[in-house]
């Protein structure tokens, strides 16, 4: 598997040569900096760390400090950590080595992992779905978007885990798959992807292969 951090810049529409308007969201993917490569013998698994974004270094810890100096790199805002990288490509990668757009190639399939807009507190008609009781008659007037019932009598006497009900919403890890990369433009370090990415303008987000 290959991966590249990215940050979300907008939305925007391209035309296909068929002549359809497409919407797509713009990534200003990297480039991203190889911080540590990580291997059976030593950690137990194949992995490979990459970090994106410059970071101000008073910000930064003395032991992140220490880990970026390693790679031979100034201190990065976002790092992850990329399971079973794949070995073609991480064969001639070091420590310090850059990864860009060019991994990418437009008419391919990619995952996009992000995290969605926070909300807030919700209630169960926009956080599930739910359509409420539907009527004003027999003094049903302030029931529109009550939950209904929950379920909790004497038998069980309590509500079950799990249970639909109004709470937090959004502002969870998403994951959109098989979006398909319509442009890449490599001088800008930019990615355009058919369809809508998790997360507002400027959230980090993580594009797979």
């Amino acid at each position: 598997m290959l991966g590249i951090i990215g940050k979300k810049v907008g939305m925007t529409s391209i035309f296909t040569e068929d002549g359809k308007n497409v919407a797509c969201t713009v990534i200003e993917a990297g480039p991203c900096v190889v911080t540590q490569l990580k291997n059976k013998e030593n950690e137990g698994y194949n992995a490979i760390q990459i970090a994106y974004g410059d970071k101000k270094e008073k910000n930064t810890t003395a032991a992140a400090k220490g880990h970026f100096a390693k790679a031979n790199t100034e201190a990065k805002a976002k790092v992850i950590e990329i399971r079973n990288f794949r070995a073609d490509a991480e064969s001639d990668l070091k420590m310090g080595d850059t990864i860009t757009v060019d991994i990418f190639t437009e008419g391919e399939f990619v995952d996009v992992v992000g995290t969605s807009k926070g909300k807030g507190f919700q209630g169960v008609v926009k956080r599930h779905g739910f359509s409420g009781v539907g009527m004003q008659t027999h003094g049903q007037h302030n029931r529109l978007r009550a939950p209904g019932s929950i379920g909790a009598s004497s038998w069980p006497s309590k509500v079950f885990k799990g249970m639909r009900m109004a709470g937090r919403d959004g502002g969870k890890r998403v994951k959109m798959v098989n979006l398909v990369v319509m442009k890449v433009m490599k001088e800008q370090n930019l990615l355009v992807l058919k369809g809508a990415v998790p997360g507002p303008k400027g959230s980090y987000v993580i594009v797979e292969k």
